[in-house]
């Protein structure tokens, strides 16, 4: 892929995960936030947040199954857009629903389980968004930074879980986004298991002509 090829793609992913939040300005615009518009706002911001992070999950697996890798370039983009918007979820949370009721914030973090889990969640997306520049891959150096971008997965099932308990009877897509993430992680543990398994009969491979002159 080219340089121009890479701009203009980046781009297109800017305008994509900006549009959720020029919705939500229209509609607050046109006074079209449900009758609750504090919860509608901030459920519209945590969906957002999910999905980004559930696109971000799903490139390396589309690599795995389909040998095509141009996507790995958007992987810390959508990260970031995924901790931007969960910020803002957050935000909101803090600002319009208890207006820096701290004691009550804390009630509801220690009570409430979809709100511990994704207290926890955005906690874990923190180091990760601190991290994402190339200076810190050097700095870290590539192993370490790998080990520690492996909690996105545990911040992904962290997120759906926080969705899980939180939506009301009677929806499914929480069922949806639970059953996405696991399709993905499914598919990087088969991968993981396939290289080890791999790795291994080449090790195996490497020592047969050792030990057939060992045994001659």
């Amino acid at each position: 892929m080219t340089r121009k090829s890479r701009t203009v793609l980046k781009t297109g992913v800017w305008v994509v995960c900006l549009l959720p939040l020029v919705i939500l300005a229209h509609r607050a615009y046109n006074g079209d936030l449900s009758a609750n518009p504090i919860s509608f706002v901030t459920n519209w911001l945590g969906q957002w947040t999910l999905r980004l992070l559930l696109a971000s999950l799903a490139l390396t697996p589309l690599r795995v199954l389909f040998g095509i890798s141009w996507q790995i370039s958007l992987r810390r983009l959508l990260g970031l857009f995924a901790f931007f918007y969960a910020c803002l979820h957050f935000n909101v949370w803090i600002v319009l629903d208890h207006f820096f009721n701290w004691d009550q914030m804390l009630t509801d973090i220690v009570k409430r389980r979809y709100i511990t889990v994704g207290m926890l969640a955005l906690t874990l997306l923190v180091p990760l968004a601190v991290t994402s520049t190339s200076g810190m891959v050097k700095r870290l150096g590539g192993a370490a930074w790998r080990r520690l971008h492996r909690l996105v997965y545990v911040t992904g099932i962290l997120a759906a879980l926080h969705f899980l308990w939180l939506a009301k009877k009677g929806r499914i897509d929480q069922y949806a986004y639970t059953a996405i993430l696991a399709f993905l992680l499914g598919i990087r543990v088969w991968d993981a298991v396939r290289r080890a398994l791999r790795k291994r009969r080449q090790q195996q491979a490497a020592r047969a002509p050792a030990l057939a002159e060992v045994s001659h």
